[in-house]
């Protein structure tokens, strides 16, 4: 399982094309993100306490803005090159701490870095071009929701669950 704010429509498709044209297989099987909690192992008998776990956090931070702009990298450390989220990064912090805090998830192996991957594990000048033909993308739009993420073998990572943000009514 994974848990990450969708990217919306157009942009989630728009961002994930680019990410196969650079010749990064996981297009096919990553719809584009921003991961609040990574992959992690998960048994059928857990599923329903994770979801009342994901529904807790999601309730706790209201809807709010996130705008996603230009080109980043973690080279050297990683052979990444992902798309910046430039606003709605410290409520993205707080939902991710929530998320993990519910689950009882481990420390991350690297700090938290809000970010949509657009190129991962290919070669420079593959990842050179992603941080190029990316450098002026922008789009902006409203997080109002998280979402489970299943890995299923034909269809990679498929959304299973949806947690609305916000108290409940």
């Amino acid at each position: 399982m994974g848990v990450a704010i969708a990217i919306p429509e157009p942009f989630g498709s728009e961002l994930r094309q680019k990410r196969s044209d650079f010749g990064d297989p996981m297009a096919e099987t990553v719809p584009s993100h921003v991961t609040l909690m990574p992959p992690t192992a998960l048994t059928n008998t857990e599923l329903d306490g994770v979801c009342d776990a994901l529904q807790s956090a999601a309730s706790g931070l209201h809807p709010f803005p996130m705008r996603l702009r230009g080109t980043g990298t973690f080279r050297p450390i990683s052979p990444v090159v992902f798309i910046a989220v430039s606003q709605g990064i410290s409520y993205t912090e707080i939902l991710a701490k929530a998320v993990r805090t519910k689950l009882g998830s481990p420390e991350l192996k690297f700090p938290f870095h809000p970010h949509v991957t657009v190129a991962h594990n290919l070669d420079d000048d593959a990842l050179d071009r992603a941080y190029d033909e990316l450098a002026a993308f922008e789009c902006a739009f409203q997080v109002e929701s998280i979402h489970l993420y299943l890995h299923e073998n034909e269809d990679g990572w498929t959304p299973r669950h949806e947690f609305l943000l916000g108290p409940d009514m």
